[in-house]
């Protein structure tokens, strides 16, 4: 029962982060869009396993940065030089972790080839493409208003006058 508890605590965790951390919905969304893509690749299960481990990481470096955040403003609620420095210093991990992240990327993706596959099946596949601006579009909002930005939408009646 302990286990199945501290699997909820931590699921909760990573719901708070997604819900108040624009930068972990970005972060999500990318590591989607990363995957997604990925399957035009030819990737060796040892580069999948590399993929996923620096998606963990940037999310790991993120969620961290914001229990930094939530522990700085609990210790200090006004400005304080010490908590801007812990602040700016969890950020900056984020920052890192997601510029060597997109160094992988360049490792595991830098193929123009199919680059050119890529753009063909989209401009063959109108649909397809379609479909990619709408899941960018869906993205776009998740990212900006946030799952609970777009739950309290709809759950407004909207009137019209």
């Amino acid at each position: 029962m302990r286990f199945i508890k501290s699997l909820k605590y931590a699921f909760r965790g990573i719901v708070y982060c997604i819900n108040n951390e624009r930068n972990m919905r970005i972060h999500t969304v990318a590591a989607l869009y990363v995957f997604v893509f990925s399957l035009f690749f030819e990737l060796s299960r040892e580069r999948y396993a590399l993929l996923f481990i620096t998606f963990a990481l940037v999310m790991m470096a993120e969620v961290f940065n914001t229990v930094a955040e939530e522990i700085s403003d609990l210790m200090a609620p006004s400005f304080h030089p010490v908590v801007r420095i812990v602040k700016d210093m969890a950020a900056g991990s984020v920052l890192i972790c997601a510029g060597f992240s997109v160094g992988v990327g360049i490792c595991l993706f830098w193929q123009p080839a199919v680059f050119l596959q890529i753009w063909r099946f989209f401009a063959d596949n109108p649909v397809m493409l379609v479909l990619l601006v709408l899941a960018t579009a869906l993205a776009l909002v998740y990212i900006i208003a946030g799952p609970m930005g777009i739950r309290d939408f709809f759950k407004k009646k909207h009137v019209i006058k």
